[in-house]
């Protein structure tokens, strides 16, 4: 059972809230522009909903959201959340709004985009709720794409591609980008959206959810040449060493005397080896702390 939880705010790539988000394998898909929602099994063990805010109701509703789901979906619901009490469903409640270019057959339906742990504080992984969602009747979002460390440029190319639900000729509002393994530099999950600027009369169709891998970084190529298992035992000893013994407080010195060591004892070689490649060094110390988990697992 669970109660009302605000869906976490998706916050506009380039802001600080989401900085290297695209430092990993990064889960892309179409934004829908609906209304949001969600669907709970509240403590009486009934089905309820919500919208961005607050708890609804037939009698107290959001666009008919809660009317439409406990008329046309409640048994279905309560089937799912007999075997996971513990999850919150949220979904896109499309009707209109600013965008009207859906495709007639698709308005006045939810479609499910993400799903949360109460038990465990988490949102689950497209992995993890494909494999439940599956099972049941359900409109759910697939990803576009699944890639690893896109570029801007190449984020900017995959807004041509969402045209999920869209009449012919027509894309969509924009996409959105999820990595599920990333904490902001405040300690916390998050999204990030890119949206268009304007819509173009393009039509591109997307079969099923391809991987695909670019290369890497060049900041995460140093870090993968340099930033060693030896290298950062080295270091950790080191530092255990000083202070007699390890504290979790010292994880900070850590990072940064790794960080400090790699830039001051590597970085000649591999700008002579690379030929001067431009280098954002933002990104070698988010890559060195990633690198640094890894390796020490045990740490963290």
């Amino acid at each position: 059972m669970s109660v009302f939880k605000k869906y976490l705010h998706i916050e506009r790539l380039g802001n600080d809230e989401v900085e290297n988000i695209e430092c990993g394998e990064c889960y892309i898909f179409p934004k829908l522009d609906g209304t949001n929602s969600s669907i709970w099994l509240d403590k009486n063990e009934n089905i309820a909903c919500g919208s961005r805010n607050r708890k609804i109701s037939i009698d107290n509703d959001n666009q008919g959201f809660c009317k439409y789901i406990l008329e046309n979906y409640q048994e279905q619901l309560i089937e799912f959340f007999r075997n996971y009490p513990e999850l919150t469903i949220y979904c896109e409640w499309l009707v209109p709004h600013s965008l009207k270019t859906y495709r007639n057959n698709a308005w006045n339906q939810f479609y499910i985009f993400d799903i949360y742990d109460n038990k465990n504080n988490r949102y689950l992984s497209f992995k993890e709720y494909d494999e439940i969602l599956k099972l049941y009747n359900f409109n759910y979002i697939l990803p576009l794409i699944i890639i690893k460390n896109p570029t801007f440029e190449k984020l900017q190319e995959f807004l041509d591609t969402n045209t999920y639900l869209m009449q012919d000729g027509e894309i969509g509002e924009g996409i959105v980008i999820k990595r599920y393994d990333y904490v902001n530099k405040y300690g916390h999950p998050a999204f990030a959206k890119l949206v268009r600027n304007e819509f173009k009369e393009k039509h591109r169709k997307t079969m099923g959810s391809p991987e695909l891998e670019m290369a890497d970084f060049i900041e995460q190529k140093f870090i993968d040449n340099y930033c060693t298992l030896s290298f950062i035992e080295k270091t950790f000893e080191k530092i255990k060493n000083k202070n007699n013994g390890w504290s979790s407080k010292m994880i900070p010195e850590l990072f940064g005397v790794v960080y400090y060591d790699l830039i001051n004892e590597e970085i000649w070689n591999f700008i002579k080896k690379h030929k001067n490649p431009k280098i954002d060094f933002s990104k070698v110390y988010y890559f060195t702390i990633q690198k640094i988990k890894e390796i020490k697992k045990d740490l963290f």
